[in-house]
């Protein structure tokens, strides 16, 4: 007799929470190499930016297509090609320090390697074996692997950089990202039931009604169209942070290790955010999640702008971003697997992600181009408050019940 799936779930979701730590302390941390790269090779601050923010979009891009392949066959093979691919591209920067080198490295290669390796495949392999009530608690403690690894990866990037410079730094995290191969061994396809017996489960997800047919189900429906909108937002805020916060500081003075103490203790206390998200939304609906984050943003953005630019401000503002830095991430897509399911999973978190990167790919471009026009980060800031409200708004309609089922629809 086999292990009920109880007992068989939380291995896979660590080995998850792992292989996240991993991709996304990496990406999270490329914001420290801004003034580096500038410092050693002459290429302006806007290039450089324009490089990451091309990586932020391709990290959100290419989620729902290895979703969609992870969905059709397995999950393992994406996650190795992912790491090959992170891999290659965190090893090549260094050799190919040009505006197009960096495009191609930091914006191509090595952000689809970490979006082969991140939220929409990790949680989508997990959540096919999850019972539905548990769905939002493991989506939190996955998604609190990527804010662990921000936590040990920033000051693990700065010493590195202080020590030998940004091309020994970034060869340094291609070497951590080799232990990604062994971690999609326990994430490759397993012949498991949806779900525990007797747990909640959409109809719709156990007729399988095929990966295009679940598409024009979700793309007809207009929750699925807010959702999007709110994350949109939601990545504008977060890659503009990660991107240019380390700038910021350094144009106030402050050295490169307040930089790095603050996006980890934003990776730290979102640790707590995470996890306390995942166990709120098993409470609460998570619509309601969405609008109290999305606001809290808004007004501690509206605190910082307002405050002294001191190493305390600095520290106090990671802490309280830190509580809800990723902590979008486990309602979001608990919403998405609550209206349709946990078979396609990752192909419809996955394009929610891909407008996700789409704003970052604006808020990490955009404060490049702020900055270099006029010295300032600051009609960013208000542009980000206003966007912050724009997504809590957008998740109030929200229809938070799962859909009716529906007859397969013919080919």
């Amino acid at each position: 007799m086999s292990a009920p799936v109880s007992s068989r779930w939380w291995p896979l979701v660590l080995a998850a929470t792992a292989m996240m730590m991993i991709t996304m302390g990496i990406r999270q941390s490329l914001g420290l190499f801004v003034q580096p790269i500038a410092a050693d090779t002459g290429l302006g601050i806007a290039a450089i930016s324009f490089a990451l923010a091309v990586g932020q979009f391709v990290w959100g891009a290419v989620q729902p297509v290895f979703g969609a392949i992870a969905d059709q066959r397995g999950s393992g093979r994406v996650l190795v090609f992912g790491g090959v691919l992170l891999i290659t591209g965190m090893a090549a920067a260094p050799f190919f320090a040009s505006e197009w080198g960096l495009l191609l490295t930091l914006g191509l290669i090595s952000a689809a390697g970490a979006g082969a390796g991140s939220f929409s495949i990790l949680i989508g392999s997990t959540a096919r074996v999850i019972p539905a009530e548990k769905r939002s608690m493991a989506s939190g403690v996955v998604n609190a692997g990527g804010s662990f690894g921000q936590f040990l990866y920033a000051p693990f990037a700065t010493t590195m950089i202080g020590a030998f410079g940004w091309a020994a730094a970034a060869w340094a995290m291609a070497a951590t990202a080799l232990a990604t191969l062994p971690l999609a061994w326990p994430l490759r396809r397993r012949k498991l039931p949806l779900a525990a017996p007797g747990a909640a489960v959409l109809p719709i997800a156990d007729a399988d009604i095929g990966l295009r047919a679940q598409l024009r189900i979700a793309l007809r429906d207009r929750s699925y169209w807010l959702l999007h909108l709110g994350f949109f937002t939601c990545g504008f805020h977060i890659a503009f942070l990660v991107t240019h916060l380390p700038t910021e500081i350094a144009m106030c003075g402050l050295s490169a290790g307040v930089s790095a103490m603050a996006l980890s203790l934003i990776g730290l206390f979102n640790i707590v955010g995470s996890i306390g998200a995942g166990w709120l939304g098993q409470r609460y609906r998570m619509k309601w999640l969405l609008t109290a984050i999305y606001i809290s943003r808004a007004v501690m953005i509206f605190i910082y702008v307002m405050s002294p630019p001191t190493p305390t401000t600095f520290m106090l503002f990671a802490i309280g971003l830190g509580m809800s830095w990723l902590a979008t991430v486990p309602p979001t897509a608990g919403l998405v697997g609550k209206l349709f399911g946990p078979r396609y999973l990752a192909t419809l978190f996955g394009l929610t992600l891909l407008s996700h990167q789409t704003g970052a790919f604006f808020g990490a471009w955009l404060g490049g181009v702020a900055v270099a026009k006029t010295g300032s980060y600051l009609w960013v800031w208000y542009a980000d408050m206003a966007l912050a409200l724009l997504a809590a708004a957008s998740n109030l309609p929200i229809r938070e019940v799962r859909l009716p089922a529906r007859a397969p629809v013919a080919a």
